[in-house]
Order: C-alpha cells, then sequence, then structure tokens
C-alpha cells in the first residue's frame, strides 16, 4: 500500500460512514499496523468486525489475527463501539 498519507485515511472514513464493505475492512488493515493513524487493535478489531458483517471473509481472518492481541475486555469493547457504529449509520 506504500506510504498513507492523511487525505487517504479521510477517504476512507467517508467511505465508511456511507456503509462501504470495503472501507471498514482497509480502515481495520490500517488501525491494526498503525498506517496513517495511531495502532490501535480496538479500533482495528471493531472496523474489521464492521466489514465482517458486510460479508468479507477476510475481515473475519484478521479479526481473529487482531483478537488474539487483545484482552477479553478489548473485544468486549471493539465489539460495543461496533455495535454503536451500526446504531448511529
Amino acid at each position: 500500500m506504500g506510504q498513507v498519507d492523511y487525505s487517504y485515511v479521510a477517504e476512507r472514513m467517508a467511505q465508511a460512514e456511507i456503509g462501504t464493505a470495503e472501507a471498514f475492512y482497509d480502515l481495520g488493515l490500517l488501525y491494526s499496523i498503525g498506517q496513517g493513524v495511531d495502532q490501535d487493535f480496538i479500533e482495528a478489531h471493531k472496523w474489521f468486525n464492521l466489514a465482517a458483517i458486510r460479508g468479507m471473509k477476510s475481515a473475519q481472518i484478521d479479526r481473529a489475527e487482531v483478537a488474539e492481541d487483545m484482552t477479553n475486555s478489548d473485544i468486549a469493547r471493539a465489539q460495543r463501539m461496533a455495535r454503536e457504529w451500526l446504531a448511529t449509520h
């Protein structure tokens, strides 16, 4: 993917706002590796979860990988954040 700038992150956020599964997945990737944003496994899990809900199999795999480095409390928080996102978007 190369160097990610803030405009790319903003574009993916804008696409996420309209429910684009690929944008959810891309944001999960960015947060999982800390590219263009601070690394945050809770945010990564949330975005992968939203992409998985939209049917992306790769998001299910990546969500499970990120979860390996998270506590049960972190996972519960990420799931709650995903539910909140769905309720407000």
